[in-house]
């Protein structure tokens, strides 16, 4: 594990995306007195700093499935005492999270999807493609499956669905068929083996652009060992149904999969669940989320001179308008 002796050297490792305007957006409902406010995805605690900062009276949960990073936030948080929560578990759990708290709905919820600052930067955890390392790319270091474990098991029609679903990968087929022709001769250990054969895979003109060809391979890889999508699609209901009346749900997705999934979600909610050839429009029908961004809002220059990470970030958000409806509702 990577030591990192004050809270400022962590607050070095992350800088939150977006933090103003996700202040900006969960104001209205943080700003009740003792609301309560719960980051999905803690990781350097940067944005939970920001909330806790912005707003004297609010009581933050942390919620992450990495055991450093909460180590490292709880550091950075400390000046904070009793007002920040840490919890290990993955966010699709937050609905028991919160009751566990003692709360029966939340004021504020933030998701910031995708793989932190911390996990990128250190090296050991073979999450970047920048940087020779184990082919590990574990968010829970004490889970089980690795990426290696993947690679070196999985038959080639797996590898190839992983590759084309999770990595929106043109070449999948062609660097699957290589992965398992490779582990044939040795076991897959580190990653910068697997950068040079997805390299080698893919034709010279289609490597002049869209960054490191590597990248799509690792993504898919990333979300594989992490079960990313189906701790995603438990979690947005799960969040909503935490959500008291008035309550604001943010969501940061940083590849189309997942803001797929989001928008679809929270359209859900947005929309009358009425058929349209009812007359009337029942009570139990109206829609029960209202949509507090316009579509999916993205960094502004300003953003991404400070952030390049926010580059790709999609920003949505919904308010709680009444309870969910219960042939709405969805268990995870």
């Amino acid at each position: 594990m990577a030591e990192f002796s004050d809270d400022s050297l962590a607050a070095e490792k992350h800088l939150p995306v977006l933090l103003e305007r996700c202040i900006e957006l969960l104001a209205p409902a943080l700003s009740e007195p003792h609301a309560v406010y719960v980051d999905c995805t803690l990781g350097m605690g940067g944005h939970t700093q920001g909330m806790l900062r912005a707003f004297p009276s609010l009581t933050a949960i942390g919620i992450d499935r990495d055991p450093q990073a909460l180590e490292l936030a709880g550091e950075r948080l400390q000046e904070f005492g009793d007002r920040f929560v840490p919890v290990h578990a993955t966010y699709d759990q937050i609905e028991q999270v919160v009751v566990d708290q003692g709360f029966e709905g939340v004021q504020g919820i933030l998701m910031d999807l995708g793989v932190s600052s911390l996990q990128i930067d250190e090296k050991e955890r073979g999450f970047s493609y920048a940087q020779d390392a184990p082919l590990d790319m574990r968010m829970d270091t004490t889970a089980q499956l690795t990426a290696a474990d993947v690679l070196n098991t999985y038959s080639e029609q797996e590898l190839t669905r992983i590759l084309r679903e999770y990595g929106e990968e043109r070449f999948a087929s062609k660097i699957s068929r290589s992965i398992v022709a490779k582990r044939a001769e040795r076991p897959w250990i580190r990653s910068a083996e697997l950068v040079d054969l997805v390299r080698a895979c893919i034709p010279a003109a289609k490597r002049t652009t869209g960054g490191n060809p590597a990248k799509r391979t690792f993504q898919a890889l990333r979300i594989e060992v992490n079960g990313e999508l189906e701790v995603l699609a438990r979690a947005l209901p799960a969040a909503v149904n935490s959500l008291a009346v008035g309550g604001r749900l943010l969501v940061e997705s940083y590849h189309s999969l997942e803001d797929r999934m989001t928008k679809r979600e929270f359209a859900r909610g947005i929309n009358s669940s009425a058929p349209p050839e009812w007359p009337i429009e029942p009570d139990t029908h109206k829609p029960y989320l209202a949509a507090i961004t316009r579509g999916a809002e993205k960094a502004d220059e300003a953003e991404l001179a400070r952030n390049p990470r926010s580059a790709s970030v999609r920003l949505r958000g919904v308010e709680r308008l009444r309870p969910t409806p219960q042939h709405m509702t969805t268990k995870g």
